[in-house]
């Protein structure tokens, strides 16, 4: 397994292009954008709406909140917003993405996603020409494109299910960028992402075998689904996971550094 995550490292932004290539071309490079006016800071209307429909971020202590606000200017000003089949990108859709990154990442101070530039946006699911079918969200590393379906989106934070789409594709762009040469390269603790591969091939195994019932049986569908999978559900249903696999939440708090039931007491 070391052996496996030494080439991991020297191959890995190859091997992980390479699973994601298929998910479609994001022609965003061909596309002139308007000059940014960067956001110097949270309107009231955008805090009152965090406060109201975001519990991670209405569950933090004061001083905790403002570091989530600056996080979130700081995300939005390094990422360009793209509108598909939508007039526009409002300035709270924005608000709520970063945030859904933000939230994933709070426990890692200087990770923003670096590598992917390009946030797209469609109304709805979109179909794909590559794999001929319609999806919810991907992550593209070789268009440095997060693409999500708004409706999707939105969902994910009105209901309690281990299901939030916004979790799940920031959760496949941190750890492709944990792989990805830059100033953010391995950021995750390498000792316990060997841990949860392994422990994850069993318990993926389970799922397949009709064993578990915790996590969807798509977490099965390779390693990098089943990590997405447990993040969802490491923040939507926290104290059910730990109830569910103690040692799984116990490696993730690590991974991510942070624990969401601590929000909740």
């Amino acid at each position: 397994m070391i052996v496996s995550y030494i080439l991991y490292g020297a191959l890995g932004v190859i091997i992980l292009f390479i699973l994601f290539s298929n998910y479609g071309k994001v022609p965003v490079k061909s596309l002139r954008f308007r000059p940014k006016i960067p956001i110097l800071k949270l309107s009231i209307k955008h805090k009152r709406a965090l406060e109201k429909y975001f519990n991670f971020y209405k569950q933090l202590p004061p001083k905790s909140k403002s570091v989530f606000e600056e996080r979130i200017i700081h995300f939005i000003n390094s990422k360009v917003f793209i509108p598909r089949q939508l007039q526009e990108i409002t300035s709270e859709m924005k608000v709520f993405v970063a945030a859904s990154a933000v939230q994933l990442t709070f426990g890692l101070p200087s990770v923003y996603l670096e590598h992917f530039k390009f946030i797209l946006i469609y109304p709805d699911d979109y179909y794909s020409t590559i794999t001929k079918r319609y999806h919810r969200g991907e992550v593209n590393p070789r268009q440095r494109a997060i693409v999500l379906s708004w409706k999707a989106f939105v969902e994910g934070y009105f209901q309690e299910e281990g299901i939030n789409l916004g979790l799940h594709e920031m959760a496949h762009a941190l750890h492709l960028e944990n792989a990805i040469r830059n100033s953010e390269f391995d950021f995750l603790p390498l000792d316990s992402l060997i841990e949860w591969d392994e422990y994850a091939e069993k318990k993926m195994g389970e799922l397949e075998s009709g064993d578990g019932d915790f996590f969807r049986k798509y977490a099965a569908t390779n390693t990098h689904e089943f990590f997405a999978v447990a993040i969802e559900n490491f923040f939507e249903r926290p104290v059910e996971f730990r109830e569910y696999d103690q040692h799984m939440y116990a490696l993730l708090t690590t991974i991510l550094n942070q624990d969401p039931i601590q929000l909740i007491k």
